[in-house]
C-alpha cells in the first residue's frame, strides 16, 4: 500500500480516508490564502499559532504547554474556512527555510459506515497508520474538514439515532489525537466545522486555538466585490470601470449578511443577468450587480424563514 507520502497527483493510491496529498509550499494554496477576505489580525493569529506548533512543541514539555497540535476553524458555510486552512498550510511551510512539509486532506465521509465497528476501525487506522506514517517522514499538516462528522458531540447524540459505532469513532479520534500529540511534534491538524455545537467538547478542549471565521462586514464585502471584479477585468477589461462606480458601495451594503462564496456567486449571477451579457460579460453594469445583490439577499432571507 502506498503511504500518504505518495507523490503529488498520485492520489489514486492514497490510503482510505486521505483525499489528497501534496508537497508544500504550494503557490496555488497561497492564492487561496489571499482570496479569503477577513480581518488581517485573524490571519496573523492563525499563522502565528500554526508556526508556533513547529517551533515550540518539540522543545517544551507538554506538562508546561499542553499543546495537541490542533487548530479548529468555525463559522457559517461559505466563509472560507477550508480555503483558509489550505492557504495556512502553504504559509506555514513558507515560513520555514528547510521545507519538506506535506499537506494531507482527510475525507471524513469515506470513513463513516453503517456497518457496526467499521467506522471506529477506519478512524483508528487513518490516524495510527496513514497519518502517523506521514508524520514520521517530516513536517505534516492534516486538514480535517467537517470535523463534526468524526467527532460527534456524544452528550447530544442518542444511541437510538446514532449507532454505538459513531460514539466509539469519537472515542477513537480523541485517543489517537492524544497518542499522535505525544509521538509527533511536527504534526498539525487544522479542522473546520460549520456546526461547532455538534463537535464533542472533548475535541474542542484539545484544540490549541478555536478561531471564529465571521461573515464579512460591509468593508469586507466591498473588498470581496473589488477582488472579484479586478480578477474578471483581467479577462474582460471593461469590467474594471465598475470598481469606481458609486453603486458599488450600495452593492456592498446589500451584501452584508452574505458569505464570501455567495457574494462571488452573486457576481456570476449579474454576468448572467441577460443572454446578451452572458455572451459578452464585459457589458455587465453596476446596476446589474446591485440588482443581483438584492435578489441574492432576498432569496437568502426566504430560505432562512422556511428553515
Amino acid at each position: 500500500m502506498r503511504t500518504a507520502h505518495a507523490r503529488q497527483g498520485d492520489e489514486i493510491n492514497l490510503p482510505k480516508g486521505i483525499n489528497r496529498s501534496r508537497s508544500l509550499p504550494d503557490p496555488k494554496l497561497g492564492a487561496l490564502w489571499q482570496s479569503i477576505i477577513v480581518e488581517e489580525k485573524l490571519k496573523t493569529q492563525l499563522l502565528s499559532q500554526a508556526v508556533l506548533n513547529f517551533t515550540v512543541r518539540g522543545k517544551v514539555p507538554r506538562t508546561v504547554l499542553p499543546l495537541h497540535g490542533v487548530i479548529l476553524l468555525v463559522g457559517p458555510p461559505g466563509t472560507g474556512k477550508t480555503s483558509l486552512a489550505r492557504g495556512l498550510a502553504h504559509r506555514t511551510a513558507e515560513s520555514f527555510a528547510e521545507g519538506g512539509f506535506r499537506l494531507l486532506e482527510v475525507e471524513p465521509h469515506i470513513l463513516t459506515s453503517s456497518a457496526m465497528g467499521k467506522t471506529q476501525r477506519a478512524v483508528s487506522e487513518l490516524f495510527s497508520q496513514s497519518i502517523a506514517e506521514a508524520a514520521s517522514g517530516g513536517p505534516t499538516i492534516v486538514l480535517l474538514d467537517e470535523i463534526e462528522t468524526l467527532a460527534v458531540d456524544r452528550s447530544k447524540a442518542s444511541f437510538e439515532a446514532n449507532p454505538v459505532d459513531v460514539h466509539r469513532a469519537t472515542d477513537a479520534v480523541l485517543v489517537q489525537l492524544d497518542s499522535l500529540a505525544e509521538r509527533y511534534t511536527q504534526l498539525l491538524f487544522v479542522a473546520t466545522s460549520n456546526f461547532p455545537e455538534a463537535v464533542d467538547t472533548a475535541f474542542t478542549s484539545r484544540c490549541d486555538l478555536v478561531l471564529q471565521i465571521p461573515l464579512p462586514d460591509r468593508n469586507a464585502c466591498a473588498k470581496i466585490l473589488e477582488d472579484c471584479l479586478i480578477g474578471l477585468a483581467r479577462i474582460y477589461p471593461a469590467i474594471g470601470k465598475i470598481t469606481n462606480s458609486p453603486q458599488l458601495v450600495q452593492c456592498a451594503n446589500e451584501c452584508v449578511g452574505l458569505d464570501g462564496r455567495a457574494i462571488r456567486k452573486m457576481v456570476a449571477n449579474a454576468l448572467a443577468s441577460s443572454p446578451a451579457t452572458a455572451m459578452n460579460p464585459g457589458a455587465v453594469t453596476s446596476a446589474d450587480l446591485l440588482e443581483a445583490a438584492r435578489a441574492t439577499k432576498a432569496n437568502r432571507a426566504l430560505r432562512t424563514r422556511k428553515a
